[in-house]
């Protein structure tokens, strides 16, 4: 079992960055691939990010790559994202999640727990 806890998200404005933090309790957290996904108002969720179990891999979707960067120190049982050069279209509750296998992916449905989320705001 694995609890996560966003932090990190606040009101900024475009062309600003963030770095999200996703804090991890429960056992063996450095066996668990981790992915940042986010829910725009009123649309639905979408993968953002994916670090594998060791930090090795990691993968990005289109609409971020380029000005985020997704890394982890398990010594920490912390995942961060980094979102550099923000816009008004980031706006959105940002989540991560854990999945129980080692293996980066931006595929949700694989994903077993999942945090509360954090609130990004980006103001034009």
């Amino acid at each position: 079992q694995v609890q996560l806890v966003e932090s990190g998200g606040g009101l900024v404005q475009a062309g600003g960055s963030l770095r999200l933090t996703c804090a991890a309790t429960g056992r063996a957290f450095s066996n668990y691939a981790v992915g940042w996904f986010r829910q725009p108002p009123g649309k639905e969720r979408e993968s953002l990010a994916s670090i594998s179990a060791n930090g090795g891999a990691t993968f990005y979707a289109d609409s971020v790559k380029g000005r985020t960067t997704i890394s982890r120190d398990n010594a920490k049982n912390m995942v961060y994202l980094q979102m550099n050069s923000l816009k008004p279209e980031d706006t959105a509750v940002y989540y991560c999640a854990a999945d129980s296998l080692p293996w980066a992916t931006l595929t949700e449905s694989i994903y077993d727990y999942w945090g509360q989320g954090t609130q990004v705001t980006v103001s034009s």
